[in-house]
């Protein structure tokens, strides 16, 4: 199976909130097979539809050693986070080539609609959290390298871009 491309910084898609899934359809069943297979793909260890292109609250993570134990995510938020932190180099396809240490909670419970259609809670530690709380950020519109200081995002920018010229 294929997957669309990733859409590039600066799309305005990602940068505008997604918008709430009301239930779980066929079609949202596919768009995240779509999105596994893209993250997979990369390799990497999540993925919001916003990268994709599409503007609905939609997210898959999969940190596991194996792969195959993708959880699927529909209106995913955070209801509990840790005090200690947990500093983790984040990347994104959306800005290839270019990667930054963000500090996140080490642990944090949230709640989403899973691919049942069932609200579900459930706690996320270490690479797991990272990866959710990056996903939860792309459905808000927001960017790993929003977690950093103007000067630090500004240079992230430039690189990838002079990276990606072709």
């Amino acid at each position: 199976m294929m997957h669309r491309p990733y859409v590039m910084w600066p799309h305005e898609v990602l940068r505008t909130a997604a918008k709430p899934v009301e239930e779980i359809t066929p079609d949202v069943r596919a768009i995240w097979d779509e999105m596994i297979v893209a993250m997979d793909t990369m390799p990497g260890v999540g993925l919001a539809a916003p990268q994709l292109g599409i503007g609905l609250a939609l997210a898959v993570v999969d940190a596991s050693e194996t792969r195959g134990k993708a959880v699927r995510m529909a209106n995913p938020e955070v209801l509990h986070a840790s005090v200690e932190p947990r500093v983790h180099e984040e990347g994104s396809p959306n800005l290839p080539g270019v990667w930054a240490k963000v500090s996140r909670p080490r642990a944090v419970t949230v709640r989403f609609l899973n691919e049942d259609g069932t609200l579900e809670e459930r706690d996320f530690v270490g690479l797991w959290a990272t990866s959710v709380q990056h996903q939860i950020d792309h459905l808000a519109g927001k960017m790993f390298f929003d977690h950093l200081g103007r000067v630090k995002r500004d240079m992230l920018i430039k690189k990838s871009r002079k990276l990606n010229k072709g």
